[in-house]
């Protein structure tokens, strides 16, 4: 597979799933505001786009307003639910001859609709759109496209995407005073009804943060999607090697799942900001592995003056 279409493939899945996963954010956020009637809107929005986020906010004030402006509308910014329709729908465009038929067509109608909504404060109905669309293009994908190297690459980066804004959302209920309870970081991550089901309904805010970040079973818990962006490297490179792991990316991976994976769960949600941060940290790492491996730059072939 020729690389440049490998790394369309990898960023279509990054894309489409950080357009969920800011959804998820900015949800979170909504639901903030509107339940903690006391919780003031500046430091709530200061938080989600300097702490989660890693947005300057500037030293003018910012409100619910402000975040819908870069986090949703700002069509130049990836990290934006538009910005990251846009970037998808290109690199989609770029992998034409490689996507299904019906996967474009989800993806460029994603981007068309997505243009129709107005500038204004962002809805619910908008939030859930963006996630119900988001899910229709990876259930498209998955049950359209070989599951071949291709696939491989699109589901690799709407893994190591899936576990980054998963650790983002877990990161906002584990600050001590700016974060949203625990039951509103639940249901915007669409875990109200699984942890129900596995935890017979008892709500504890230490057993959510655990659910969240170490469930095997639960797909957008933070362990399943590491674990997953690992089979994914392993499909699309088998180790045969006798000894070690020469694939930077899997051991990155690898380090940070075993990390939390077999260290006592109170010891993981005692220090779960860092932990936090430190998956962020190592799934941009082996994002940037993959980058290094996979898709290698080219040199700019230049002409330059010929001397006799």
């Amino acid at each position: 597979m020729l690389s440049r279409i490998a790394e369309s493939l990898f960023w279509i899945g990054r894309y489409v799933e950080r357009a969920d996963g800011t959804a998820r954010i900015v949800d979170a956020a909504r639901l903030q505001m509107l339940e903690e009637t006391g919780q003031s809107e500046e430091i709530t929005a200061r938080v989600i786009l300097q702490v989660i986020m890693g947005l300057d906010p500037g030293e003018a004030p910012v409100s619910y307003a402000t975040v819908c402006d870069r986090l949703v509308y700002d069509d130049d910014h990836s990290s934006s639910i538009a910005g990251a329709w846009r970037a998808a729908r290109e690199n989609a465009r770029r992998a034409r001859e490689t996507v299904s038929t019906e996967l474009w067509e989800a993806i460029n109608t994603a981007w068309n609709r997505w243009g129709g909504f107005e500038p204004e404060q962002v809805t619910a109905r908008q939030l859930a759109w963006v996630r119900e669309r988001a899910a229709l293009v990876s259930g498209i994908a998955d049950s359209t496209m070989s599951h071949d190297q291709a696939w491989g690459f699109m589901a690799l980066g709407r893994s190591l995407e899936r576990a980054d804004m998963t650790a983002r959302l877990v990161a906002t209920g584990a600050l001590p005073q700016a974060g949203p309870p625990w039951s509103t970081v639940l249901q915007s991550c669409g875990a109200q009804q699984a942890y129900l089901r596995t935890n017979r309904g008892l709500i504890r805010d230490d057993r959510v943060a655990a659910f969240l970040v170490l469930d095997r079973q639960f797909p957008r818990s933070v362990l399943f999607a590491l674990s997953a962006a690992e089979r994914r490297l392993e499909a699309i490179d088998p180790a045969t090697h006798r000894m070690g792991i020469p694939d930077e990316a899997r051991r990155r991976l690898g380090r940070i799942r075993t990390s939390l994976e077999y260290r006592p769960v109170p010891d993981v949600m005692a220090d779960l900001p860092a932990q936090m941060r430190r998956v962020q940290a190592a799934v941009t790492g082996a994002s940037d592995a993959v980058a290094r491996r996979y898709f290698p730059a080219g040199t700019v072939t230049t002409w330059v003056e010929e001397y006799a």
